[in-house]
């Protein structure tokens, strides 16, 4: 049996299951026909060994009561966790086989050397995908968290400072030069908090927290619109439970209670 992820651009298709939940088509064959060019990418299985493909079709699927299309994000409250996270390794892959169709040192076509390498037809250059590294962190200040809202957040939650590790910098690095640039603060007592891959398209987040030391908040206004100091009596809305930094606060509001 095999695992069918089939995106239609950034939609995933679903399979509806009598009692209501949803999971990925499982089966010997594709549930959708494949043309002579689809490109299916080979996906490394699941832990307990099911194969898993990947392939992208130009039209989504609305016409069998049997599936839905759902985009990437809210699938996390619909599939396993352990679905979830392929579904996005699925999409990163299928992203990074679209942008690298051709060599970037000669221009000839690239061809699939492996399920996760690719080599140049002419030059014999090799590539693998890459990753977008990104910092995030929670800033403590007595009972008070920061929170921001970003410029490029669709809806109106608070966040938590964040930005991408630039090359030859360290990940402390990174969180302390981020702070300083979008919030003009001194921070210290940094500590590792954890990391998720971000499939939006390829990204990975790493988690830390933090202590205030000192300043006062300058927003960085080309990347923050609003930042505050925030207690747990009056936070604002916060990030979906899909995301790195929702566990971040979540952790925090824990350790405010148990400081009571």
């Amino acid at each position: 049996m095999t695992y069918w992820f089939i995106f239609c651009k950034t939609d995933l298709l679903l399979q509806k299951q009598a009692d209501g939940s949803c999971t990925i088509p499982c089966s010997e064959e594709s549930p959708i026909e494949l043309k002579p060019w689809t490109h299916v990418l080979n996906i490394s299985p699941m832990e307990d060994g099911t194969e898993v493909k990947a392939f992208t079709i130009d039209t989504p699927v609305t016409d069998n009561p049997n599936y839905e299309m759902c985009g990437l994000r809210p699938s996390y409250y619909k599939l396993s966790r352990d679905l979830y996270l392929k579904a996005g390794k699925c999409h990163e892959l299928i992203y990074w086989d679209q942008n690298t169709q051709f060599c970037g040192i000669c221009g000839a076509p690239m061809k699939m050397s492996t399920d996760i390498s690719k080599k140049c037809t002419q030059c014999g250059k090799s590539v693998w995908p890459s990753l977008a590294t990104a910092i995030i962190v929670l800033i403590r200040r007595g009972e008070e968290v920061l929170l921001v809202h970003a410029r490029n957040f669709k809806s109106d939650f608070y966040g938590l400072v964040a930005g991408f590790v630039e090359t030859g910098e360290t990940l402390e690095q990174a969180v302390h030069r981020e702070v300083m640039e979008e919030t003009g603060l001194t921070i210290n007592h940094l500590k590792y908090f954890g990391s998720q891959p971000w499939p939006y398209p390829s990204g990975l987040m790493v988690g830390f927290t933090a202590d205030y030391v000192d300043g006062e908040i300058h927003l960085q206004k080309e990347e923050l619109s609003r930042g505050k100091w925030f207690t747990k009596y009056n936070l604002p809305t916060i990030p979906e439970k899909l995301s790195i930094a929702r566990q971040i606060i979540d952790a925090w509001l824990e350790e405010q209670k148990s400081n009571l």
